[in-house]
């Protein structure tokens, strides 16, 4: 008995919305979110996001790290973006945002007390003197801050160095070569530069509070990939936790990629202050967030020394809600 045409119409049509919905379903599996992808220079104030890593705590799937060999590149790769976040200074910061891109601080990583300084050849003894001398000055807005402050803090002028731009990690080589006096550096170049002779002629404790570095996301990342972010500062906490439980063998595996001894990290951590959750919360968040104290200042400084060419909302910029929802 022939089935009417009526029927086998219908049959046809239930059979090509069953592929059309399988392939739909496929589709979605072959395309799952992609992984948040975070900038960092080679600085030891971004090692727990790489020790979270080494002991399992991301999921390469969530989360993946990219290392650039200067703070300059992480900030083009967010410009072009190539990264969906970065650890970067709070005056970097400022710097994109007066540009236009929207990052959201999600995380207070260290503040510097004593890991950034300007160093001088051997036989100097302040910064005075660099007094007509070469420095040689990242170029990023990060450098350029600690020299004018260096200066400033110093009854110095900026025409009284002559800045010579070189990446971080050409740094060394060239002061090496007598081409530069001088540098703003920090770890593990710092240690570089006084492995050769070099002197400490000024360093961040002598401007506490103003050099900051943070994890920062864009915006659009905050709220469509929540899931990541949690994930992104649980792998951070995990790492300082175990930092807290076992320092010598987390600065023994941190100290491998920074290409130094366990003990000379340590060494190179006593420069820097990694915030708590709780001190995390009361910097981004509240009713009055330290942060914002600190930002102002900062953005003070970089007005007056035109390293900014106009002021930002710096309470817009702060986002504590993943933090302040964290479940540990």
């Amino acid at each position: 008995m022939r089935t009417p045409m009526r029927t086998r119409v219908k049959t046809v049509l239930a059979a090509v919305a069953a592929v059309v919905m399988v392939a739909a379903l496929i589709g979605c599996a072959r395309e799952p979110e992609p992984a948040l992808r975070i900038g960092t220079n080679v600085w030891i104030g971004s090692e727990p996001l790489y020790l979270a890593r080494e002991l399992g705590r991301f999921d390469a799937a969530v989360v993946q790290l990219v290392e650039y060999p200067s703070a300059s590149e992480v900030l083009r790769a967010f410009r072009n973006q190539a990264i969906d976040g970065m650890v970067i200074s709070l005056d970097e910061l400022f710097g994109l945002a007066v540009e236009g891109f929207d990052p959201r601080i999600i995380l207070v990583v260290d503040v510097s007390h004593g890991a950034d300084v300007v160093v001088g050849r051997d036989g100097m003894r302040t910064m005075k003197d660099l007094k007509g001398k070469s420095v040689a000055v990242e170029s990023s807005a990060l450098g350029a801050f600690v020299l004018s402050r260096a200066l400033a803090v110093n009854g110095m002028q900026a025409s009284d160095v002559n800045v010579v731009h070189l990446e971080s990690n050409e740094q060394p080589a060239a002061f090496d070569k007598g081409q530069v006096d001088g540098a703003v550096t920090f770890d593990p170049y710092k240690a570089q530069f006084l492995r050769t002779g070099a002197k400490t002629l000024f360093d961040s404790t002598q401007i506490p509070g103003e050099i900051v570095d943070l994890l920062a996301v864009r915006a659009s990342v905050v709220q469509q990939r929540p899931r990541h972010v949690q994930a992104l500062l649980n792998g951070w906490f995990d790492a300082v936790d175990y930092m807290q439980r076992d320092p010598k063998d987390a600065a023994r595996r941190m100290g491998i990629r920074q290409q130094t001894s366990g003990e000379a990290f340590l060494e190179a951590q006593r420069g820097l202050h990694v915030p708590s959750r709780d001190e995390n919360l009361r910097m981004l968040g509240g009713a009055a967030p330290e942060l914002v104290v600190t930002g102002r200042r900062l953005m003070t400084l970089m007005l007056d020394a035109k390293l900014l060419h106009k002021s930002v909302e710096i309470e817009r910029l702060l986002e504590p809600k993943p933090l302040a929802e964290l479940q540990r």
